[in-house]
């Protein structure tokens, strides 16, 4: 039976995370607050702007950046968009 959490970005029980995403207080802050299907999302969306904006992780200050989107999207904030691009809507 997979564990649940009180998902911070949809605000509901979900099946939370098999371990945490980083070492550390953060990681497992994440691993407490965070659903394995709202990491998902996020992992898909970093991917993207990653790409989109050629962002180099050897960079610090394009890891903050990850790092600060990371928290908005997890959040419910504003956060920054690929351009152009248009999800598929679920059927």
């Amino acid at each position: 039976m997979s564990r649940t959490v009180h998902c911070r970005k949809y605000n509901q029980e979900l099946p939370g995370l098999a371990f945490p995403p980083m070492p550390g207080a953060q990681g497992q802050e994440l691993y407490d607050t965070v659903s394995d299907r709202a990491w998902q999302e996020w992992k898909m969306h970093q991917t993207m702007l990653i790409n989109e904006k050629h962002l180099n992780l050897l960079n610090p200050e394009h890891r903050k950046f990850l790092q600060d989107e990371m928290e908005k999207f997890l959040n419910n904030e504003s956060f920054e968009q690929v351009e152009g691009y248009v999800p598929v809507e679920a059927k």
